[in-house]
Protein backbone atom coordinates (compact mmCIF):
# COMPACT_ATOMS: atom_id res chain seq x y z
CA UNK A 1 0.00 0.00 0.00
CA UNK A 2 2.82 2.41 0.86
CA UNK A 3 4.60 1.57 -2.39
CA UNK A 4 1.45 2.38 -4.35
CA UNK A 5 1.18 5.71 -2.56
CA UNK A 6 4.69 6.77 -3.57
CA UNK A 7 4.95 4.99 -6.92
CA UNK A 8 4.84 8.26 -8.93
CA UNK A 9 7.92 9.51 -7.08
CA UNK A 10 9.77 6.25 -7.75
CA UNK A 11 8.87 6.22 -11.45
CA UNK A 12 9.70 9.88 -11.97
CA UNK A 13 12.95 9.59 -9.99
CA UNK A 14 13.97 6.66 -12.18
CA UNK A 15 13.07 8.60 -15.33
CA UNK A 16 15.12 11.57 -14.16
CA UNK A 17 18.07 9.27 -13.47
CA UNK A 18 17.88 7.70 -16.91
CA UNK A 19 17.85 11.13 -18.55
CA UNK A 20 20.74 12.19 -16.31
CA UNK A 21 23.01 9.56 -17.81
CA UNK A 22 22.71 11.00 -21.33
CA UNK A 23 25.74 13.16 -22.19
CA UNK A 24 24.76 16.77 -22.79
CA UNK A 25 21.46 16.41 -20.94
CA UNK A 26 23.40 15.29 -17.87
CA UNK A 27 24.44 18.88 -17.17
CA UNK A 28 20.82 19.92 -16.67
CA UNK A 29 19.77 17.10 -14.34
CA UNK A 30 19.82 19.06 -11.10
CA UNK A 31 18.16 22.27 -12.21
CA UNK A 32 15.72 21.08 -14.90
CA UNK A 33 15.22 17.32 -15.01
CA UNK A 34 14.77 16.60 -11.29
CA UNK A 35 12.38 19.54 -10.68
CA UNK A 36 10.37 18.56 -13.76
CA UNK A 37 10.24 14.95 -12.54
CA UNK A 38 9.01 16.12 -9.12
CA UNK A 39 6.29 18.25 -10.70
CA UNK A 40 5.26 15.37 -12.94
CA UNK A 41 5.09 13.02 -9.94
CA UNK A 42 2.50 15.29 -8.32
CA UNK A 43 0.48 15.46 -11.51
CA UNK A 44 0.68 11.66 -11.89
CA UNK A 45 -0.49 11.15 -8.32
CA UNK A 46 -3.41 13.47 -8.89
CA UNK A 47 -4.27 11.67 -12.13
CA UNK A 48 -4.05 8.23 -10.48
CA UNK A 49 -6.34 9.27 -7.63
CA UNK A 50 -8.73 11.04 -10.03
CA UNK A 51 -9.41 13.67 -7.43
CA UNK A 52 -10.03 17.34 -7.81
CA UNK A 53 -8.74 18.14 -4.32
CA UNK A 54 -6.21 20.85 -3.74
CA UNK A 55 -2.61 19.61 -3.37
CA UNK A 56 -1.14 20.73 -0.05
CA UNK A 57 2.31 22.23 0.44
CA UNK A 58 3.50 19.42 2.72
CA UNK A 59 2.54 16.77 0.20
CA UNK A 60 4.19 18.61 -2.66
CA UNK A 61 7.44 19.13 -0.74
CA UNK A 62 7.38 15.49 0.38
CA UNK A 63 6.84 14.25 -3.16
CA UNK A 64 9.60 16.56 -4.40
CA UNK A 65 11.98 15.31 -1.73
CA UNK A 66 11.21 11.66 -2.46
CA UNK A 67 11.57 12.18 -6.20
CA UNK A 68 14.96 13.79 -5.57
CA UNK A 69 15.93 10.96 -3.23
CA UNK A 70 14.99 8.25 -5.72
CA UNK A 71 16.73 10.17 -8.51
CA UNK A 72 19.85 10.38 -6.33
CA UNK A 73 19.86 6.65 -5.65
CA UNK A 74 19.38 5.73 -9.29
CA UNK A 75 21.81 8.37 -10.64
CA UNK A 76 24.49 7.20 -8.21
CA UNK A 77 23.87 3.56 -9.13
CA UNK A 78 24.08 4.26 -12.85
CA UNK A 79 27.19 6.42 -12.40
CA UNK A 80 28.93 3.73 -10.36
CA UNK A 81 28.02 1.02 -12.88
CA UNK A 82 29.31 3.09 -15.81
CA UNK A 83 32.47 3.92 -13.85
CA UNK A 84 32.99 0.28 -12.96
CA UNK A 85 32.74 -0.92 -16.55
CA UNK A 86 34.65 1.92 -18.22
CA UNK A 87 37.12 2.57 -15.37
CA UNK A 88 36.80 6.25 -16.21
CA UNK A 89 34.41 9.12 -15.60
CA UNK A 90 34.13 12.91 -15.67
CA UNK A 91 36.05 13.19 -12.40
CA UNK A 92 39.12 11.46 -13.84
CA UNK A 93 38.99 13.43 -17.06
CA UNK A 94 38.73 16.80 -15.31
CA UNK A 95 41.30 16.14 -12.57
CA UNK A 96 44.34 17.47 -14.53
CA UNK A 97 42.52 20.73 -15.32
CA UNK A 98 41.39 21.04 -11.71
CA UNK A 99 44.97 20.70 -10.52
CA UNK A 100 46.17 23.33 -12.99
CA UNK A 101 43.50 25.79 -11.88
CA UNK A 102 44.25 25.23 -8.21
CA UNK A 103 47.95 25.84 -8.83
CA UNK A 104 47.31 28.93 -10.99
CA UNK A 105 45.05 30.52 -8.39
CA UNK A 106 47.71 29.84 -5.78
CA UNK A 107 45.15 28.46 -3.37
CA UNK A 108 47.95 26.82 -1.39
CA UNK A 109 49.05 30.16 0.02
CA UNK A 110 45.54 30.85 1.32
CA UNK A 111 44.46 27.39 2.44
CA UNK A 112 47.89 25.99 3.23
CA UNK A 113 48.37 22.23 3.16
CA UNK A 114 44.64 21.53 2.61
CA UNK A 115 45.05 22.05 -1.13
CA UNK A 116 47.92 19.59 -1.38
CA UNK A 117 46.04 17.02 0.74
CA UNK A 118 42.88 17.37 -1.33
CA UNK A 119 44.88 16.91 -4.53
CA UNK A 120 46.55 13.80 -3.07
CA UNK A 121 43.17 12.41 -2.11
CA UNK A 122 41.74 13.19 -5.54
CA UNK A 123 44.66 11.46 -7.23
CA UNK A 124 44.26 8.38 -5.04
CA UNK A 125 40.55 8.26 -5.89
CA UNK A 126 41.45 8.54 -9.57
CA UNK A 127 43.98 5.71 -9.29
CA UNK A 128 41.47 3.49 -7.50
CA UNK A 129 38.88 4.07 -10.20
CA UNK A 130 41.33 3.45 -13.03
CA UNK A 131 42.62 0.29 -11.36
CA UNK A 132 39.47 -1.24 -9.85
CA UNK A 133 36.63 0.74 -11.38
CA UNK A 134 35.45 1.69 -7.89
CA UNK A 135 36.32 4.04 -5.07
CA UNK A 136 34.35 4.27 -1.84
CA UNK A 137 35.37 7.91 -1.44
CA UNK A 138 34.04 8.74 -4.92
CA UNK A 139 30.81 6.88 -4.11
CA UNK A 140 30.34 8.91 -0.93
CA UNK A 141 31.18 12.15 -2.73
CA UNK A 142 28.64 11.73 -5.51
CA UNK A 143 26.00 10.23 -3.23
CA UNK A 144 26.17 13.13 -0.77
CA UNK A 145 26.37 15.86 -3.40
CA UNK A 146 23.54 14.36 -5.47
CA UNK A 147 21.40 13.93 -2.36
CA UNK A 148 21.76 17.55 -1.29
CA UNK A 149 21.25 19.03 -4.74
CA UNK A 150 18.49 16.71 -5.96
CA UNK A 151 16.45 16.89 -2.77
CA UNK A 152 16.53 20.71 -2.78
CA UNK A 153 15.67 21.01 -6.47
CA UNK A 154 13.11 18.20 -6.13
CA UNK A 155 11.27 20.16 -3.44
CA UNK A 156 11.35 23.26 -5.65
CA UNK A 157 9.90 21.20 -8.49
CA UNK A 158 7.29 19.80 -6.12
CA UNK A 159 6.21 23.34 -5.26
CA UNK A 160 5.88 24.16 -8.98
CA UNK A 161 3.93 20.94 -9.51
CA UNK A 162 1.59 21.88 -6.67
CA UNK A 163 1.03 25.29 -8.21
CA UNK A 164 0.31 23.79 -11.61
CA UNK A 165 -1.95 21.03 -10.23
CA UNK A 166 -3.94 23.47 -8.11
CA UNK A 167 -4.31 25.91 -11.00
CA UNK A 168 -5.48 23.07 -13.19
CA UNK A 169 -8.07 21.96 -10.62
CA UNK A 170 -9.35 25.58 -10.26
CA UNK A 171 -9.80 25.73 -14.02
CA UNK A 172 -11.76 22.46 -13.96
CA UNK A 173 -13.94 23.75 -11.09
CA UNK A 174 -14.74 26.93 -12.99
CA UNK A 175 -15.81 24.94 -16.04
CA UNK A 176 -18.41 23.04 -14.00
Amino acid sequence: MILKKYLPTLVCGFGAAVLSTVPGIKNFSCCLIVPAAAAISILLDKKIKSSNEKVLVGKSLGFGFLTGLFATLFITTFEMLLTYFTKSNDFIQSLPQTEIVMRQWDLGSFFGPMVDESLKLSKSVSKDIQKNGFSIIYLLMILSSNFIINSIFGMIGGAFGMSFANRKSREEDSEL
